[in-house]
Parts: C-alpha cells; sequence; structure tokens
C-alpha cells in the first residue's frame, strides 16, 4: 500500500537534567544521532534542525524550562506509520541518554532502546516528566497578535510552550479559560509582540500535551513583566494544580523553551560531521 503525503511539524524538548550532562548529551547528538537520523530519514523528511535553549530566565522555573534545545522535523509522511516500521539499522539510543536528558531515572540500569521506544519514556505513572515529542501542523492554527512584525522589528526573544489540563478536566472546559483569561490578557500587555498557537496532533503518537503556545518579546525584562508580573492578574481556574500562573504542575502539564530566532545547526546544511577541537 502507498504511504499517504501527510504533511506535519515535530517538536521535541530536550532537556539537560543536570549541568555534569551537557557535554555528553551534546556528544551523543552530534557524534550519532544527527547521522543516523538523517540516513534514516533523509527521504521524508524536509527540515532537520536544532535551536538550543536559552538560559532560564528570573522565576523561570515554575514554568517547566527545558534546558537543552528544541529539535524540528518537518515531515512529509506519518513517521509512526506501519510501512515505515522495518529499519535495516536500529538506533544508536543508550539509556543513559534519557537520563541525561530526566525521563528515566539516575540509577545504575544499563540498557539499549529502539529510539520509538525511547521517546515514549516518562509520564505521569513513572513520576518522571514525559519525553516531549510533539506533532503539530506545519502552519499555525492560530494568530493573535503581531502578524504585521517583519525581520526588520528585530531579534525575538521566543518563548514556545506546551501545555495540558489536569486529568478530569476536558480540553474544552481547559481551553475556555485559555482563550478568556490567558490570551486576551497577554494580547494587551505591550511587552509581548507575537502570539501564536497550535493544537497538537495527539493521534500521531499519543503525546501528552494538548498545546503549543509561542510568544515573543525584545528580552528576557519584557517576558519577566508579562508572564511572571503581569500574569498574576490571571484568574486562577478552579482546577489549578499550582498557586501561581500557568496554575499548571511543570514538566507534567507545562514545559517551556526561551529561543532565539535561528538554529544553531540546520542539519542538512550545516551537518559536516562530528569534527572535535584540536
Amino acid at each position: 500500500m502507498a504511504i499517504e503525503f501527510n504533511p506535519m511539524r515535530s517538536l521535541i524538548y530536550v532537556d539537560c537534567a543536570k549541568e555534569e550532562y551537557r557535554h555528553k548529551l551534546k556528544h551523543w547528538l552530534y557524534k550519532y544521532h544527527v547521522p543516523e537520523s538523517m540516513s534514516q530519514f533523509g527521504p521524508y523528511v524536509s527540515k532537520y534542525a536544532f535551536y538550543p535553549a536559552l538560559p532560564t530566565p528570573l522565576d523561570g522555573e515554575r514554568f517547566g524550562p527545558i534546558r537543552m534545545q528544541l529539535t524540528e522535523h518537518y515531515w512529509m509522511v506519518n513517521p509512526m506509520s506501519m510501512q515505515l516500521q522495518n529499519k535495516a539499522l536500529n538506533e544508536y539510543f543508550p539509556i543513559d541518554v534519557l537520563k541525561w536528558q530526566g525521563t528515566v531515572p539516575d540509577d545504575d540500569s544499563e540498557a539499549m532502546l529502539g529510539g520509538d521506544d525511547a521517546r515514549s519514556t516518562g509520564g505521569s505513572d513513572t513520576g518522571m516528566p514525559p519525553f516531549i515529542f510533539a506533532f503539530v501542523p506545519v502552519w499555525w492554527e492560530e494568530d493573535f497578535k503581531g502578524k504585521e512584525r517583519t525581520m526588520e522589528d528585530g531579534p525575538n526573544y521566543r518563548w514556545q510552550f506546551v501545555m495540558n489540563y489536569p486529568e478530569g478536566i476536558s480540553a474544552e472546559a481547559g481551553d475556555k479559560w485559555f482563550y478568556e483569561e490567558v490570551i486576551p490578557a497577554f494580547k494587551e500587555m505591550p511587552e509581548v509582540t507575537r502570539i501564536l498557537t497550535s493544537k497538537i496532533i495527539r493521534e500521531v503518537n499519543g503525546c501528552p500535551f494538548h498545546r503549543v503556545v509561542e510568544m515573543w518579546f525584545d528580552a528576557p525584562s519584557g517576558w519577566h513583566k508579562a508572564a511572571v508580573e503581569g500574569a498574576a492578574d490571571i484568574k486562577k481556574p478552579d482546577w489549578a494544580e499550582t498557586d501561581c500562573f500557568p496554575y499548571l504542575k511543570p514538566y507534567f502539564r507545562f514545559s517551556s523553551l526561551f529561543l532565539t530566532d535561528i538554529a544553531e545547526s540546520d542539519n542538512y546544511s550545516q551537518y559536516r560531521g562530528y569534527i572535535p577541537m584540536r
């Protein structure tokens, strides 16, 4: 059976659980993971890029900050399709990589996982944060502010986050609060220059998050004035899990990345192998 053309974007939030692990994680990514990935999905992924996470801003810990990078793919087909499951080479994915990212316990266990199994680790039933692998539409679904912005308006301090609502709260009920309380509040804040959002396509891989949002600012100070100081006035929902906005459990129901506009490595055009400093 012919495989269906199904363009999607995916976002992988790669955390670094400890600074002890950052250099190890980067070594694995560039020595093993990039060439393996390109050899596997080169024929059906049009873009594959790494965006490094910026340092966590003041008071950012309650927003579930990811400290390593965003990995972005643009897929031409659904990679979970049965036709794509037989692979000539398995990924080199030792369990240490997941310990470095904080989605499995940092203990003495040793194992080699398949890539798809690795990207399904963590979650509330294990007590560890979930591995965030979110599929979204190629184009943003909703644009709430800043559509007139161009590159001439200067560099952007991007706050991208994924969110979900507590168990027992429907997406419709949660989104009612999101649309009626959160979006209007941020639209009115002069520090916010751009607001975009899409629903996550959860049926692709069972991603535990419901929505991705991106807001832009001129600098971390603007983010703090809006997301910490200004957002303190956003109505607390009845189902709140925490006392302060965003009222959701960090890493389990709300996770953030702070980013610049450009990739550290647009891998198809820039990767030239693992060449260490002499």
